[in-house]
């Protein structure tokens, strides 16, 4: 017999070599995509709620059935794989079921910030070349304005009414329930071709004069989604409360990943800290997100009942908001991310010892942004002109790269923003950190000119950019100003010509009035400082570093 054996390992010697197991087939290559999440919760949590809203509450099967039903009467339309589907509307059901009815066609979601004015919806209808856009009807005036100022000879995009009475107003193909009740429950919805099909398209903050709509594929989501849940601790049917905008990188991709664990969807039109606290209360909340703005909303709160797990990210949460969740029982866990990564992709992964320390020394170190997920690769920080990591020192500062299988694809249409960014096989953030002994990373500064506040990124660039549209102003520089509320504001430091003509030079509110009809109510800088001079280097740069510092004293 062992003869035998070795003479067909002779005769065949590549049945058993590895190589030749080194080719996918058909039945271990099939493409990931986070859609298969809700046919399995339709299955094992069937008849557990899914979504309740008001006093409207759906089960995992119907939110499935609904779903299909949805998908189908999108691809009546004419629109499949590739197009893209805008949607316009709060955290309530439709908004969630679009995730998945919307891919569900190989189409591309498309959801757009609630907060912007028309101008900058216009802008993303137009660059996304968006097929269909599905409509709150609490913004249709926002749409309509969008719609008009679409440029001449291009093509105006449907719009589905999402309401709450049934009725259909002028302008609208249809309703978002008339499209559940005309729809195919039987629909098959359509599998990607590829891991790397594109999944999601969201524009980042700040888009008014250079749109930056970032890509994500099937894959991309399906891992973000599933890490998220793993670095979270996340248990089976928890109750998670919809704080967090689902215009918001897709809820961090939590819209997919409660499928996987059969959560129950509590939606909120709007909120207030009365309304999460009556929430939380009501539907036993389990889990929540939100920027460190609703971190600071809440502090003021009755201690619960229960604990309730609130992940945040966006700016570091400070020290005080922490300990004050901490006492009224709030679990904080705090992460990183970028719309580029589509979720949090970085956390203070917090350890056991770190218990025994002080109160003030705990908020320290939840306050550092932490380790990679497992869904990353790599997260570095590199030295921007060596470009080889940085000391883990906490000191030396270098710029945050990365790399894995939750960056994105790229920027729609625009090459060379994608190669500025993606290059010597990172990702390059724009973020400034430094590394810890321990390898737990900390932001410390950005390289890029954004300002966090209350959770929106707002380019400084497209703020001044406004303000050079005025007449009067010769300079202008907007920094980001420190706020106990919305983490920091836009501040903006403004030099005026010299007015020749006799005319009265404006004041700092009528250049505030200048800026509201021209931007967001959140870009707006809230206050403008006048200035002789703005501080320059040598070279004649405005130095914002020192316009910084001055805002802290202001």
């Amino acid at each position: 017999m062992r003869g035998l054996l070795v003479s067909i390992s002779f005769i065949y010697p590549s049945f058993i070599k590895m190589e030749a197991l080194r080719n996918p087939n058909g039945a271990n290559s099939s493409p990931l995509t986070p859609l298969g999440f809700l046919e399995r919760a339709a299955t094992v949590f069937g008849d557990s709620p899914s979504l309740v809203y008001n006093h409207l509450t759906y089960t995992w099967s119907d939110t499935f059935r609904r779903c299909l039903r949805v998908a189908s009467s999108i691809s009546i339309l004419g629109i499949g794989k590739g197009d893209v589907v805008s949607v316009l509307a709060p955290n309530i059901p439709a908004t969630y079921e679009l995730h998945f009815a919307i891919t569900m066609t190989g189409a591309v979601i498309n959801t757009i910030n609630t907060r912007l004015d028309g101008r900058t919806v216009s802008i993303i209808l137009h660059h996304s070349e968006s097929k269909l856009v599905f409509v709150d009807h609490h913004l249709t005036r926002l749409i309509q304005e969008a719609v008009s100022l679409l440029p001449d000879g291009c093509a105006h995009p449907p719009q589905v009414l999402i309401t709450e009475d049934g009725s259909l107003s002028d302008g609208f193909i249809n309703t978002y329930e008339g499209m559940v009740e005309t729809g195919d429950p039987g629909f098959e919805w359509i599998r990607p071709e590829s891991d790397w099909d594109p999944m999601t398209l969201t524009y980042t903050s700040g888009t008014t004069s250079s749109p930056k709509g970032v890509v994500h594929s099937h894959r991309g989501v399906f891992i973000v989604a599933v890490d998220s849940l793993i670095e979270w601790g996340v248990p089976k049917q928890p109750v998670y409360l919809w704080t967090l905008p689902m215009f918001h990188s897709n809820g961090w991709t939590y819209v997919w990943g409660m499928a996987v664990v059969g959560a129950t969807n509590v939606c909120l039109r709007r909120f207030d800290a009365s309304i999460v606290y009556t929430a939380i209360r009501d539907h036993n909340v389990t889990h929540m997100c939100g920027a460190p703005v609703v971190l600071n909303m809440l502090s003021n709160g009755e201690p619960l009942d229960h604990t309730v797990h609130i992940m945040t990210g966006g700016a570091p949460p400070p020290g005080k908001v922490l300990l004050r969740m901490e006492s009224l029982g709030f679990d904080v866990t705090h992460v990183y991310g970028l719309t580029e990564m589509g979720g949090p992709v970085v956390a203070c992964s917090w350890k056991k010892q770190w218990n025994q320390l002080p109160a003030t020394e705990r908020a320290r170190f939840k306050a550092r942004q932490g380790v990679r997920t497992m869904g990353m690769t790599a997260v570095d920080i590199l030295d921007p002109v060596s470009g080889v990591s940085v000391p883990r020192d906490g000191l030396t500062q270098g710029e945050i790269v990365m790399r894995g299988a939750c960056v994105m694809l790229g920027y729609l249409k625009d090459p060379e923003s994608t190669a500025k960014c993606i290059r010597d096989r990172w990702f390059y953030t724009g973020d400034i950190g430094v590394m810890h002994p321990d390898g737990y990373l900390e932001i410390k500064d950005r390289s890029k000119d954004i300002i966090i506040s209350g959770g929106e990124n707002i380019s400084s660039l497209e703020v001044e950019s406004v303000l050079y549209m005025h007449p009067a102003v010769n300079e202008a520089a907007v920094v980001g100003r420190p706020d106990e509320f919305w983490g920091e504001t836009p501040c903006a430091f403004v030099s005026l010509k010299d007015d020749d003509e006799g005319k009265p030079l404006p004041t700092p509110m009528e250049i505030i009035e200048f800026c509201k009809a021209k931007m967001p109510g959140y870009m707006v800088p809230k206050l403008v400082v006048l200035k002789d001079e703005l501080p320059k280097t040598s070279t004649g740069k405005i130095q914002k570093y020192v316009l910084r510092e001055f805002t802290k004293t202001m």
